[in-house]
This record gives C-alpha cells, sequence and structure tokens, in this order.
C-alpha cells in the first residue's frame, strides 16, 4: 500500500508540523462569528468538517491534461501531511471506479498537483481538533481530480455524485481560486464603466496600454466586477448560468470544472442548496498592464 507524498511541504508551505498546526489554528482564529450578511458559523444543520464520515475534495488539473474526473489508483491508502496521514475511503473510490467514468490518477501526477494537497493541512488541523475519542474512527477522504470537462460531463459527473452529497455522513471540499489576471496568465480582459454587460470587455496589451492604463474602472475593479459576476451566477444555483458567465468573459477560475460539478449534483437534487460567498480577497489591487493578481474567494453551502 503506497501513501501520496505532502509533496508541497517545505516550499508552499512549512513541513513543520508544530509550527503548521500554529499557523493554521491563528487564520483560523481570525475568521469572525457571526459573518455579515450571514450570521453564525456553521449554519443550522451544516455538516461542518468535525462531524463527517466521508470527506469529498474536488480540486483542478494543472499538470495532467484530463477530459474526464480521476482517481487515485487502489494501491494509494493515504495521502501524508506534516500533521499526520489522511486515509482515503477506499470502499467508496472502489465504487466510483466501478462505474468507469473515472480514469486512473497516476501517483506522479497527483504529487506533482497542488489543487488538493492544499487543503490536506486544514482538514487535517481540524480533524485533529474534532476527535472525540480514540475508539472514533476519523473521516475518511475521497479525492478527485477534475479535467478540463464539458458541460455535459460535469452534468454527467454531477447526477453520479449527486447520492453522496445528499447523505449527511459526507461533506464535499471544492478547491478553486478566481481570476489570475495579467500578461502572464495571457488574461487581461477589461471591462469599462460604459458596458453595460461583460460582452463589452476588451484585452489590454501591453503595447498599446503600458504608459496609458485605463482609470474607468482602474484594472483592480474590473477584475472585482468580473470576479462578482462569477460568483452572482454560482450563487444562482444555475449551472448554466456559470457556464454562461464563464463564456463570456474567460474569466480564468481555474477550479471552474469542479465547481461546475458541484453545482450539477446541486441541481441533480432539484436545486436543494445553493452556495453562499462569504470572503473575496486578490493578491494585489492592480494598476498597469504589467501587474498581475490572483483572486481568491470562500463559498459555503448547506444541502
Amino acid at each position: 500500500m503506497t501513501a501520496r507524498k505532502a509533496s508541497h511541504a517545505g516550499s508552499w508551505y512549512t513541513d513543520d508540523g508544530p509550527t503548521l498546526s500554529r499557523q493554521l489554528q491563528s487564520w483560523l482564529d481570525r475568521v469572525p462569528n457571526p459573518i455579515d450578511g450571514v450570521g453564525e458559523i456553521p449554519k443550522p444543520g451544516a455538516r461542518v468538517i468535525i462531524a463527517p464520515k466521508r470527506i469529498f475534495l474536488l480540486g483542478p488539473s494543472h499538470h495532467l491534461y484530463l477530459p474526464n474526473c480521476a482517481l487515485p489508483p487502489a494501491s494509494t491508502t493515504k495521502y501524508a501531511t506534516p500533521l499526520g496521514p489522511l486515509a482515503l475511503d477506499t470502499t467508496t473510490l472502489s465504487s466510483l471506479r466501478a462505474t468507469t467514468q473515472f480514469s486512473p490518477l497516476p501517483l506522479p501526477a497527483d504529487e506533482a498537483e497542488h489543487s488538493l494537497e492544499m487543503h490536506l493541512p486544514y482538514i487535517a488541523h481540524l480533524l485533529s481538533l474534532s476527535s472525540s475519542s480514540p475508539e472514533t474512527p476519523p473521516p475518511l477522504l475521497t479525492p478527485i481530480l477534475v479535467g478540463s470537462t464539458s458541460p455535459s460531463a460535469e452534468r454527467a459527473y454531477g447526477a453520479l455524485l449527486a447520492p453522496y452529497l445528499r447523505d449527511e455522513a459526507n461533506v464535499f471540499i471544492v478547491s478553486s481560486d478566481f481570476c489570475h489576471w495579467g500578461l502572464r496568465f495571457d488574461y487581461t480582459y477589461y471591462l469599462p464603466s460604459s458596458s453595460p454587460s461583460a460582452e463589452g470587455g476588451i484585452s489590454l496589451s501591453a503595447k498599446q496600454y503600458k504608459h496609458r492604463p485605463p482609470t474607468d474602472p482602474p484594472i483592480h475593479a474590473s477584475i472585482a466586477k468580473v470576479d462578482r459576476m462569477c460568483m452572482d451566477a454560482v450563487e444562482s444555483g444555475r449551472h448554466d448560468a456559470f457556464l454562461d458567465v464563464l463564456k463570456r468573459t474567460g474569466n480564468t477560475v481555474c477550479g471552474r470544472h469542479p465547481i461546475g460539478v458541484v453545482m450539477a449534483a446541486m441541481e441533480a437534487l432539484a436545486g436543494e442548496g445553493r452556495f453562499r460567498f462569504v470572503r473575496y480577497e486578490r493578491s494585489g489591487e492592480v494598476q498597469g498592464v504589467g501587474e498581475s493578481s490572483v483572486s481568491y474567494a470562500s463559498a459555503f453551502a448547506v444541502v
């Protein structure tokens, strides 16, 4: 049996367990409660991460081209973290493999990918805080790497995963950043204040706008507006609405496919639950065409 290494520990985040635990707790302690416009977290009836029996973790594939979704092979039974290993749900993974709808995820490709791994320390830390007794088995992890899925594939995977989403013993975590803006991301979409819709946007070129960047609105405000369009579409609960705004803006939401799969799953449950965004940040406020930023957004849904 094989354990996936914490391959990004020591570079993307510390590989020292006690230090990592302190960092995570310090960040979690800063989360306000109640949250403006939402109220107390968790919401009544929410399946918080301290309670489930199973955790489904979906993330986008950055290194391995996939037209579908992929699962770790049966030989991989644990995901390592600096805070201790997380056991995989081999029974659920076996059932999903039996559908023949999932590709195998080779271990080297799994270890090269960061979208799933970056959530593992948080999961391990929160589970360590919630462990009630040595006799209580910890929740098991079901990682799913989502490729460049078509709209029809997202609906198919959503229907397949919907029974698991409905099960109150399960929690789903979706990994995604939002807009990656800048020449280095090959995305410089800009929406002028005068534009009545997303179709009125333009791509900014370094040659044309290097010395006179647009100011109505500033570039960072345009980025936020386009992100907000995508967030509104997610909050609408309509999978097609999310796909439409992505098509109209080209927004580089890296986790658009796993988001789409879970939105399709919620629609398959007759629209049970909708995402609600509670935080939005960017790595910087872009003023000029030569600058770049990555957006981050947090949302939850109770199904």
